[in-house]
């Protein structure tokens, strides 16, 4: 490279002192970061929080200690993740810092030499060699053979020409030095470089609260409100009626727990935990459990191609030789046959080839060399990448004389060739097909020499052989995992940096015919927000995506009430992961940044883990609401049996006091936060009709089946109490008979719950090691409370007529057993 004066000057370092003190280090800095006051106060803000403490209070107040310090570790539990939720976006920008080089080669006083990149500052002069990690934002000022991969910014998996035409210039932080060297110009540094804005955009995304979340925090809230409510109403009641300060008090309490479902907030915790859990024995790491609800609601799957469709690594796919005219494709397992283009192609690479594509021609005739040997041949004079379009020529000295090969550009190698004007038409037309396929298309060509060399490469007598289509080749089983998601009913989207050609070929190969309308980045940001909301809908495959238009997409699918799946691996995918409802990154070849922004991580890059983890994810969420389904049935009969007698100002007001509250939460805690995570896949879980992806927790006709089975439940308790009541029977008698109604329609609840389409019949086949624990125990507690004098006198029950007993089995039989009928008539004969 010629190089001139003002670049061999550099800056003084006078001069690069002042500019550090006006633009400081070369880092990433991150803004200033709340305290601990203002996290704390934003965790006690939130409606499960508060709950929590209400539970906590209560708890104390009855002197239960135990539930107290359980609901005070369930509250230091939510200030962690809240915690770790709030460092995040600070790893991720740290996370950056992998990709700026330690050292760079700066001219300063016209002396050339190493400092650490940090010390960067706009207006140096670096130089830049083969295999470097650029240092900070440049614009290249000479260059010489210069290629950059730029995958990690723009997502563009082959390497970037550049020299110092502008728009052909400019260099961003932390890519790579393919080929070549230049002197370049540094322009930004520290967080006013590219990748800097990429890790500030990464920071200022916030995560986006799951739909169940929103849903608990919404219920939780109107059930707190209705729980003091209910205490102030029931304690002013009470009061009135008897004027006992400490038993209106005690009645107020008992209202008040019976309506907080606190096992609602500590199911969802417990399933989100315990299916983080189970993914990560499958290799997915869950970097945040709360995002598993939102693998079960998954309807939409965007994914970056490079690196998470293909295997970012270049291949040779096709060999086009011109001596015999034979095309020899790719195919898996299978070796190329001999061919002279592919033998001269490699006689043009480096023989240690560092640039990607000298890398897959060199694999590709290491699969069957031939006859021939590269080694034995000994270069004497080369001709760099140079012209537009670009060539670039090897001489070498061989057993038979010296041979010349080049490689370049097609158009360029067709026109240095001898041959007729028809046949060159010929041969482009099939550069040009190899091209709307997505192939980076290489012209191969030879030379016979004697003498001295030409001016310029140019001059040879270049005999043509023919062409070498190059692509990243998609991963084996995308067309498998593709027609795996489409049957699941989720839609899938391709967001892509390189171009629409590529990623059409991509699409195609993974079965996505039907489906290639396209955009590109530049036209999503043209769209108004209203228009785009239409487009995102029938647009599968976008092209030439920057990080902004990727995390518009996202949000405008958010937008239209799809619940987004993002999964990628370069720096360029790292904001739109975090706004997706469920980032996803790979774990081999993603980058850290990517990893960091994630919500979970494919530690082998496998697709079809992201299957399993939907998979599981709709397991987790069909059983989380037979949980909830199972805590709203129950808590209706505590609520109502607790209030409406005193309401109605029956002779027993108060049938229920706070140690049966306490002890049936410890019955429904573990069943719905224990059993029913433990409950197996149902068949059609990955069929639409099974779980529709994107479905609220209540389908069809579940939420009034749900309630109409808890009015039930509440009617057959309060005819029990009405009548033992009328009929003169104790207080004592009266709540032995309604208490124990009330377990063992538990029990019956508990297990019928197990599904909402299959019968008995066919759910006690289902596998599941607490089924006998769970009914064995609740026996045993029957047993113990009525039974045990001490036990039986604590929970204030008697004994009852064996008639008595048989009246509170089938009064639990007919008020809860109607809905075994209901699946069997409406739901196994399809007509629910």
């Amino acid at each position: 490279m010629n190089v001139s004066e003002d670049i061999l000057q550099g800056l003084s370092k006078e001069e690069a002192s002042r500019l550090q003190g006006l633009y400081g280090k070369n880092i990433l800095r991150t803004s200033s970061r709340r305290g601990w006051i203002d996290i704390f106060v934003e965790v006690v803000k939130e409606p499960m929080f508060l709950l929590l403490c209400l539970a906590c209070l209560l708890y104390f107040i009855l002197g239960e200690t135990g539930q107290g310090l359980l609901m005070l570790a369930a509250m230091g539990a939510v200030a962690a993740i809240s915690v770790v939720q709030e460092l995040r976006s600070a790893r991720a920008l740290e996370a950056l810092r992998k990709y700026m080089a330690p050292h760079a080669t700066v001219i300063r006083d016209g002396i050339s030499g190493k400092v650490p990149a940090e010390e960067l500052v706009p207006g140096d002069i670096i130089l830049l060699e083969e295999g470097e990690l650029v240092p900070a934002d440049a614009r290249v000022l000479k260059a010489n053979d210069l290629s950059v991969n730029e995958s990690l910014v723009t997502g563009e998996a082959i390497p970037v020409d550049k020299d110092v035409v502008p728009e052909h210039d400019t260099l961003f932080q932390g890519t790579t030095v393919n080929s070549g060297k230049c002197y370049a110009k540094v322009t930004g540094t520290g967080n006013d470089t590219v990748l800097g804005r990429l890790g500030k955009s990464v920071e200022n995304v916030r995560a986006p609260r799951t739909q169940l979340q929103a849903w608990i925090a919404r219920f939780v809230k109107a059930m707190t409100i209705f729980g003091l409510s209910g205490f102030f109403l029931a304690w002013l009641v009470k009061y009135l009626h008897t004027s006992d300060l400490t038993l209106s008090l005690l009645t107020g309490l008992t209202l008040a727990m019976s309506a907080i479902p606190e096992e609602i907030p500590v199911a969802f915790s417990s399933f989100m935990a315990l299916g983080a859990y189970r993914m990560a024995t499958k290799g997915i790491i869950v970097r945040h459990p709360r995002i598993v609800e939102n693998l079960g609601a998954v309807s939409v799957i965007c994914l970056d191609k490079t690196g998470t469709l293909t295997e970012n690594r270049m291949q040779v796919r096709s060999v086009y030789d011109a001596s015999t005219g034979l095309q020899v494709e790719w195919e898996e397992g299978k070796p190329f046959t001999e061919s002279r283009a592919l033998w001269f192609a490699r006689l043009a690479c480096e023989s240690e080839p560092f640039d990607a594509m000298e890398i897959a021609i060199a694999e590709a005739f290491g699969i069957h060399p031939g006859d021939h040997d590269h080694r034995s041949f000994r270069m004497v004079h080369e001709y760099p990448v140079s012209g537009r379009p670009p060539m670039m020529t090897h001489v070498y000295e061989g057993p038979a004389g010296r041979v010349v090969a080049a490689k370049g550009a097609s158009e360029r190698v067709l026109r240095v060739c001898r041959m007729a004007g028809t046949e060159r038409l010929k041969w482009q037309s099939r550069a040009d097909a190899f091209g709307a396929l997505g192939y980076r298309v290489l012209g191969v060509c030879s030379a016979v020499h004697q003498g001295s060399y030409p001016a310029d490469q140019d001059g040879f007598d270049w005999t043509f052989e023919g062409l070498i289509a190059i692509f990243d080749p998609p991963k084996s089983n995308l067309r498998k995992v593709f027609g795996q998601w489409r049957n699941a009913g989720i839609t899938i989207k391709i967001l892509s940096g390189d171009y629409p050609g590529t990623v059409m070929n991509v699409a195609r190969q993974a079965g996505m015919d039907g489906d290639l309308s396209l955009l590109t980045g530049e036209e999503v940001m043209a769209l108004s927000s209203q228009d785009l909301a239409v487009r995102v809908r029938g647009t599968h495959i976008y092209a030439r995506m920057f990080p902004d238009a990727k995390t518009r997409v996202i949000d405008a699918l958010k937008a239209g009430g799809e619940i987004v799946v993002m999964s990628g691996d370069g720096v360029n995918d790292g904001p739109a992961l975090r706004s997706a409802h469920v980032g996803m990154a790979m774990g081999k070849k993603g980058t850290e940044l990517a990893r960091e922004a994630a919500d979970l991580i494919i530690s082998d890059d496998n697709l079809e883990r992201i299957t399993e983890a939907i998979q599981l994810g709709r397991t987790i969420r069909s059983n989380l609401g037979k949980a909830i389904r199972y805590l709203v049935t129950i808590h209706i009969p505590i609520i109502l049996t607790a209030s409406l007698p005193l309401l109605l100002g029956w002779s027993y007001p108060t049938i229920f006091l706070p140690i049966h509250i306490i002890f049936l939460e410890l019955i429904m805690g573990p069943t719905c936060s224990i059993f029913y995570e433990r409950e197996p896949m149902e068949k059609d879980i990955m069929q639409p009709a099974g779980k529709p992806a994107g479905a609220s927790l209540f389908q069809g006709r579940e939420l009034p089946v749900t309630l109409a089975l808890g009015i039930s439940t509440t009617c057959g308790l309060l005819a029990l109490y009405y009548f033992f009541m009328r009929e003169g029977y104790t207080v004592a008698y009266t709540r032995t008979i309604v208490f124990l109604t009330l377990v063992i329609n538990n029990i019956l609840l508990t297990f019928m719950g197990r599904s909402f389409r299959e019968t008995l019949k066919t759910t006690s086949r289902y596998p599941n090691s607490l089924a006998v624990p769970v009914l064995v125990i609740s026996i045993l507690f029957i047993c113990c409370v009525y039974f045990v004098p001490f036990a039986r006198e604590l929970f204030g029950l008697t004994d009852i007529f064996a008639a008595h007993a048989l009246v509170v089995i089938g009064v639990s039989m007919v008020s809860v057993g109607w809905f075994e009928v209901y699946k069997y008539l409406h739901v196994a004969h399809g007509s629910a």
